[in-house]
């Protein structure tokens, strides 16, 4: 009998990054500025907008710092109003808050995607950015997002913390926007602990965030464009910000970039192997007439690291029944709305001034499940995990019919 798996391990670190790492204690070269050039985070930097097909990029200490100097890069004035969706994570408010502006939130739809309808009709309420989550990995519509912002002059951040590898028409998620940003923290795709990039093809935008990330008196002249682009726009927006901007010291290490670089040709792995995992866990969750997982849109392509599901026609106590029968089975599910102080459930978000109530989106967060699902795992894992989850549906709505 296979037992559950531990969802929350990481895969090992690949064995390329170890002469690195070595290399970089013996040196105490640990800071992105000692070396004059190719310290492993600028080489990381040129690596992944090269992977991104982006003119360039700046590795952070986390991605709610490369969202953060994503908005202070857009020189929005104080208050401003930013568009965020729902469900995210509490950190997309939080950088919003800490960029003193001001979030307004839209709702989201059981399918966990922002509910156009309603983006649409917020984004009259003089809405000077607007950030789109993929919230854990599931992809809004954004030709009709980009139009929609496009036609108002409205800059659009990606939020793609949990979505790289996922593409949309054959694009890379992060890339449709002005910004995205992604995450390297350990339940990623990536995972280097902490951290986070932002890639972009606007010159200005990037030269402001990377002087904002902590580049000091002439510090900028070791950030380059991905190989093959023309570094004159870079350097004349340098100069053109040099001393004008505070400095908030949101650097990676080179220690953080010796972990990730070598991470990034398991990429295609990863994404390849996550997405027939849970193709083949929400084939057998839908099986169930209590459990159901919403399709992806035609033109995504996911790269998931975690599966998210309904429950269905199950009362609250019914929710909280089957929550404690998987966990029971070894399979934890987190009920997103049913999870004491859980950080994506808006109405936790206290620290904003005002919550809306947003009644569509509280409703979905109230059945919506969560369940881990690395790449790693293998098919007598994942029969394990769809086992479990299934078994608990049977045994709350079988008792309760039979009732």
């Amino acid at each position: 009998m296979t037992l559950p798996p531990n969802v929350y391990d990481a895969e090992p670190i690949p064995e390329a990054a170890m002469a690195e790492v070595a290399r970089l204690l013996q040196s105490g070269d640990l800071f992105r500025y000692t070396a004059p050039q190719d310290a492993p985070v600028a080489l990381l930097e040129a690596e992944f907008a090269a992977m991104m097909g982006s003119k360039y990029a700046l590795a952070v200490s986390s991605c709610s710092a490369a969202l953060f100097l994503s908005l202070k890069a857009l020189d929005l004035p104080r208050d401003a109003r930013v568009l965020i969706p729902g469900f995210t994570f509490a950190a997309v408010p939080s950088a919003v808050v800490h960029a003193d502006c001001v979030p307004v939130l839209c709702e989201v739809g059981d399918n966990y995607r922002v509910d156009l309808g309603d983006f649409e009709a917020r984004l009259k309420e003089d809405i000077a950015a607007v950030i789109i989550s993929h919230m854990r990995g599931h992809t809004s519509d954004m030709d009709a997002i980009m139009a929609l912002c496009e036609a108002r002059g409205i800059p659009v951040i990606e939020d793609a913390a949990h979505s790289l590898g996922t593409t949309w028409h054959g694009r890379r998620i992060g890339t449709i926007g002005r910004i995205g940003c992604f995450s390297f923290q350990s339940y990623k795709l990536v995972n280097a602990g902490e951290g986070g990039i932002l890639v972009t093809d606007d010159a200005d935008l990037l030269a402001r965030a990377v002087i904002m990330s902590g580049a000091y008196e002439h510090n900028w002249q070791k950030h380059k464009p991905c190989p093959g682009d023309n570094s004159a726009a870079l350097e004349q927006a340098f100069a053109r910000w040099q001393n004008l901007l505070p400095l908030y010291n949101l650097r990676l290490s080179n220690l953080s970039a010796a972990i990730i670089r070598p991470q990034l040709a398991e990429v295609p792995r990863r994404v390849r192997d996550g997405r027939a995992n849970h193709d083949h866990v929400a084939g057998l969750l839908n099986a169930s007439p209590w459990l159901q997982v919403p399709e992806k849109l035609p033109p995504e392509e996911r790269a998931p690291d975690s599966i998210q599901f309904n429950l269905v026609d199950m009362d609250p106590a019914q929710v909280l029944a089957f929550q404690k029968a998987a966990n029971a089975r070894g399979v934890k599910v987190q009920v997103f709305g049913r999870s004491t102080d859980n950080a994506r459930a808006f109405w936790n978000w206290q620290f904003l001034d005002h919550l809306p109530e947003l009644p569509r989106t509280r409703a979905m967060l109230m059945r919506a499940c969560d369940v881990r699902l690395p790449a790693r795992l293998n098919r007598d894992e994942l029969e394990v995990i769809a086992g479990a989850l299934t078994g608990a549906a049977e045994e709350v709505m079988g008792a309760s019919r039979a009732a």
